[in-house]
């Protein structure tokens, strides 16, 4: 048996998150991902059974790749607020360089292509950061508010910050930077 050749599983991916930021996850097709991989939809078959499994085997990618970055640099020994900039930081600059992955993720989520079980999998990435808003809500630092609202509020501001950063090239620079930061720490902090 021929072994899969990882540069193709790469290009396969790339077009699948190219195409879902064109078209929405609903549009693409496999034939659409394999003309945008460059290879054959038979050879896109064997790499992948349907499209239901495609979409899983990206999703899997694209979250072991925010895990890899969110908690970078993280020391949750470090005082509470540092810590929190830090994790901000973090998602928010993968956010942007990983732009199409963010989409991806977030349509794909919320889409029939994923089970339950990989979404509580894929909401474990985000322990470090519960953890984290707990210890700030016992220190009296954050809002007693479940956590739940703490990061939709956190995550929603990184994402719409993203998405104006690539829909309508807004630049970012430190100050800009560090504006929207405080703005989501005023609306965190007790």
């Amino acid at each position: 048996m021929k072994l899969k050749d990882e540069n193709k599983i790469a290009r396969i991916y790339k077009a699948t998150l190219k195409l879902v930021k064109a078209t929405g996850l609903s549009g693409i097709t496999m034939q659409a991902v394999a003309k945008e991989a460059k290879i054959a939809t038979g050879t896109l078959y064997i790499y992948f059974q349907n499209k239901e499994t495609l979409i899983a085997s990206v999703f899997h990618e694209c979250i072991k790749n925010s895990q890899g970055s969110f908690f970078k640099n993280y020391d949750a020994k470090a005082p509470f607020k540092v810590g929190f900039h830090t994790i901000w930081l973090n998602i928010l600059h993968h956010r942007l360089l990983r732009f199409e992955e963010s989409l991806f993720i977030e349509q794909a989520f919320h889409s029939p292509y994923i089970d339950e079980q990989i979404k509580v999998e894929a909401k474990k990435m985000f322990e470090p950061l519960k953890e984290l808003l707990a210890r700030g809500k016992k220190e009296h630092l954050v809002k007693d508010v479940d956590n739940f609202w703490l990061t939709a509020f956190m995550i929603g501001s990184i994402n719409e910050i993203s998405r104006r950063v690539n829909y309508y090239n807004k630049k970012l620079n430190p100050e800009v930077i560090d504006l929207n930061f405080q703005l989501c720490w005023d609306g965190i902090k007790a």
